[in-house]
């Protein structure tokens, strides 16, 4: 009997490790239980040019994540083109993306660069996203693909 539970424990600890060691793909955008870029209306960085929170009533599920918008006409422009307006890198940190991370955003904390939004995790992280951003987002392009596939260093 004794046999049997030490191999079994060598089974269950050898499976344990294999399974820690394996790397889980991130949702695809980052979302709490206010949905993506936590209720804010990603068509009000644009037209707006500042952030807004969106309204439950004018709601979209893309990519499987809710997405929710201030008014009807951005939740119109969005359906035509989400791309156009969806956060880069999934709507995670776009510095921390730069380092192989996955944090979660402040809303508030975002730039808009050659028509495209980004988020970042405080306003203390967008001023340091910000002294380059042209560097950070080669980089985090280059980081994105192995990020969304799971392979982080942190996630928060």
């Amino acid at each position: 009997m004794t046999y049997f539970s030490n191999v079994t424990k060598t089974i269950l600890f050898a499976a344990s490790a294999v399974l820690s060691a394996q790397a889980f793909a991130i949702d695809p955008y980052f979302a709490t239980e206010d949905g993506a870029i936590r209720g804010y209306d990603p068509v009000a960085y644009f037209v707006s040019h500042k952030p807004v929170k969106g309204d439950k009533s004018f709601s979209y599920r893309w990519q499987n994540t809710e997405w929710h918008f201030s008014n009807q006409a951005n939740l119109d422009a969005f359906k035509a083109d989400p791309e156009k307006y969806a956060p880069q890198y999934g709507g995670y940190c776009a510095y921390g993306v730069s380092f192989g991370a996955a944090p979660s955003v402040d809303p508030t904390a975002y730039s808009i660069v050659d028509g495209k939004l980004y988020l970042n995790y405080s306003h203390s992280v967008s001023q340091k996203w910000e002294k380059d951003s042209a560097k950070y987002i080669s980089i985090a392009n280059q980081t994105w693909p192995s990020v969304k596939a799971g392979n982080v260093t942190e996630k928060n």
